[in-house]
């Protein structure tokens, strides 16, 4: 945007970058980011978002692509509008807390540097800060050593652990390719999140995947409704077995998507152990922080790869991905190196081990590291721990508040920071027995979303989900939140829905 046209001394024209004209929109636009996003997006007053269809906020926004540069008012003005039209994330009932400061500073730092890690030489500082932040982490898992890269996203991160189970069983398929492998077998949760396993088996030409049962009881050897069943995993790697598959990896989960279900990763990983199987953990690493919780990832030690996403519970801002490795013989390097001369030189002046673009599947990175170094280095792990425990004490107060309410229905009692419920307007009050119940029951949620979304008081998703009609499905994490912000939501939802 600072860029100028002018006539150079030759008097051809040419782009000549004018750096007080680059300073004035950086500072003109932090004031917007300061005074719209961080001060009035935060404001309850405010709306979560200015609602317009696509048809009509393509008719407000100048998104077209012109000749010629534009000015610096209207690019102000084209700032202006972006966030005006955009869901203000950062919205709540209760104070703006510091957390949220640090971690718009660091995007600032990110970008302002502008690094691409892979080599020492060109990341110095982060290298070392990625190696430190991911050695804690896997102290949190009970790894005293491993490996370890951050990824653009939990999807990626998993495509590593897939990558790597495949290369492990199959090395000779990094060269000959999947000609040189028989028929992989994947076995996972019908809760997992789909874009965790069901579409990157696509991505990487798995083609037997097995969904496994869950648990709708709790039982001695289950801890929570909703999780994998170790017999029914035995069983279907026989299966499998049986039909001339091979089983080499194994997808379980802590916190599943929607009910936040805690699979049995001692049983899992028993049944890995037997039959040599790749044991990949997703979601719920967070809760390691907090010692009154951590016991519901019991046997996590015992995985072989587990995917963290502190963007998620922790909120470091997007993205920050971590994938992390209980091998210690650098697998990870073997089964992605490319060993090109032109960037890892093995006579290099320093510690070349410190080069660490070979171990991921595109090169140079985003220092997504330091979005949850500088978040850890500023509260502390007490503070990421009382984030966590925070975080399930008010799951525990929306529900404790729900029960009290006429109208709203649990799918399930929560396991995690997943509340799942139904609000029940009073015209379907005591009509549970009749045969237009659960239909008409299937429209409330989505005619709630529409109102609260077109109003701006509020944003959440809605889904149905094993022959359950459309339930909220909402995830309690942010370290903003209130009893104020529960008794809102509740109000709210009371408001919006009470004449269906």
């Amino acid at each position: 945007a600072s860029e100028q046209y002018v006539a150079s001394k030759d008097g051809q024209k040419g782009p000549l970058i004018d750096h007080a004209e680059g300073q004035r929109f950086l500072n003109d636009t932090f004031k917007v980011i300061m005074e719209e996003v961080l001060s009035k997006g935060a404001d309850v007053k405010e709306k979560v978002c200015e609602w317009r269809d696509p048809a009509e906020l393509r008719r407000l926004l100048d998104l077209e692509l012109l000749e010629d540069g534009q000015p610096h008012d209207h690019l102000l003005q084209q700032v202006k509008e972006m966030v005006k039209y955009s869901v203000k994330t950062s919205k709540s009932q209760g104070s703006i807390k510091n957390y949220r400061q640090i971690k718009i500073s660091l995007r600032f730092l990110t970008e302002a540097l502008n690094t691409s890690q892979y080599t020492y030489e060109v990341a110095p500082v982060f290298v070392l800060m990625e190696d430190v932040v991911l050695s804690k982490l896997r102290s949190l898992v009970g790894w005293s050593d491993g490996d370890g890269i951050f990824c653009p996203g939990g999807s990626v991160s998993n495509i590593y652990a897939m990558n790597l189970a495949r290369y492990r069983a199959f090395p000779q398929v990094k060269l000959k390719g999947l000609w040189s492998v028989p028929r992989l077998a994947v076995f996972t949760s019908e809760e997992l999140h789909p874009y965790h396993i069901k579409y990157l088996i696509q991505f990487l030409c798995v083609v037997y995947v097995v969904f496994l049962s869950l648990s709708h009881t709790l039982s001695p050897t289950m801890l929570h409704s909703g999780c994998m069943l170790p017999e029914d995993l035995t069983d279907k790697i026989e299966l499998a077995k049986s039909q001339g598959a091979v089983p080499f990896l194994v997808s379980a989960t802590s916190g599943t998507t929607i009910h936040g279900a805690f699979d049995p990763l001692d049983l899992i990983a028993d049944i890995c152990e037997k039959y040599g199987l790749w044991m990949l953990l997703g979601g719920g690493g967070s809760v390691l922080f907090s010692k009154k919780h951590r016991h519901l990832m019991k046997g996590i030690e015992r995985a072989d790869s587990m995917t963290w996403n502190p963007h998620k519970m922790l909120l470091t801002g997007l993205q920050c991905s971590a994938f992390l490795l209980k091998d210690t013989t650098d697998l990870l390097k073997h089964c992605h190196c490319a060993n090109v001369t032109y960037l890892f030189q093995k006579d290099k002046f320093y510690d070349v081990s410190f080069d660490t673009g070979d171990k991921s599947i595109q090169c140079g990175h985003k220092v997504d590291c330091l979005k949850l170094w500088l978040m850890w280095k500023a509260v502390g792990t007490r503070g990421l721990e009382e984030r966590v425990d925070k975080a399930f004490f008010y799951t525990r107060y929306l529900v404790q508040e729900m029960k009290k309410k006429e109208g709203f229905q649990l799918v399930t009692e929560p396991q995690f920071m997943n509340v799942c419920f139904w609000f029940i307007p009073p015209s379907l009050r005591g009509k549970q027995n009749s045969d237009y119940y659960q239909e008409r029951l299937s429209k409330v949620a989505p005619a709630i979303k529409e109102r609260m979304v077109r109003q701006g008081s509020m944003m959440i998703g809605y889904q149905p989900q094993a022959g359950r009609v459309n339930f909220f499905p909402m995830i309690v994490h942010s370290p903003q939140i209130s009893e104020q912000d529960v008794h809102f939501l509740l109000n709210e939802i009371e408001r919006l829905g009470g004449d269906l």
